[in-house]
C-alpha cells in the first residue's frame, strides 16, 4: 500500500478504493475508537491534524479516480456521516459512519488502524471542519 500522506500523528495509505488510517498512539487510550461499520471516535485534540491529513488526500489523483469509478454523484456527501458529538468525559468526538476495522467487534474499541472508502473522505472532512468551526 502506498503512503498517501503523513501528518502529525496520522499516516494514510491506500489500496484500491480504500484508505487506511494509522494513528501513532497505537492501541493506547488516545488511539481512535472504531465501532466497525457503525462509527468512529477521535480524540478532540487530534481533530486538527486529521482534518489536515484528509485535506491532503482529497488533493490526490487516487481520491478522484475512486470517485470516478464509483459513478455516484452523491459520493462524498456529508450525509453519510452523522454530526459530530463531543463527549466531555473522555474528550473524544464521535461520528456515526462508514468506518471499519479488520477485526469487527461490538461497541467502540481502540484501533491502531481503520479503513474508510476513499469516496467517503470528503463527507468526513466536511463534518470535522464544521465541528471545528462551530467550536472556535
Amino acid at each position: 500500500m502506498p503512503t498517501l500522506t503523513t501528518v502529525a500523528e496520522w499516516t494514510i495509505t491506500a489500496s484500491g478504493d480504500t484508505a487506511t488510517f494509522t494513528h501513532a498512539a497505537g492501541g493506547g487510550y488516545w488511539a481512535p475508537r472504531v465501532w466497525s461499520s457503525r462509527g468512529l471516535a477521535i480524540a478532540e485534540a487530534d481533530l486538527p491534524s486529521l482534518d489536515k491529513a484528509l485535506g491532503e488526500v482529497l488533493k490526490l489523483p487516487v481520491y478522484w479516480l475512486a470517485r470516478a469509478r464509483r459513478g455516484d454523484s452523491a459520493a462524498g456527501e456529508a450525509a453519510v456521516w452523522s454530526e459530530p458529538r463531543y463527549d466531555p468525559e473522555d474528550e473524544f468526538v464521535y461520528l456515526a459512519g462508514p468506518c471499519r476495522t479488520d477485526a469487527p467487534a461490538p461497541g467502540y474499541r481502540p484501533a491502531s488502524a481503520f479503513a474508510i472508502d476513499l469516496v467517503h473522505l470528503r463527507g468526513l472532512r466536511i463534518r470535522i471542519a464544521a465541528y471545528r468551526a462551530a467550536a472556535a
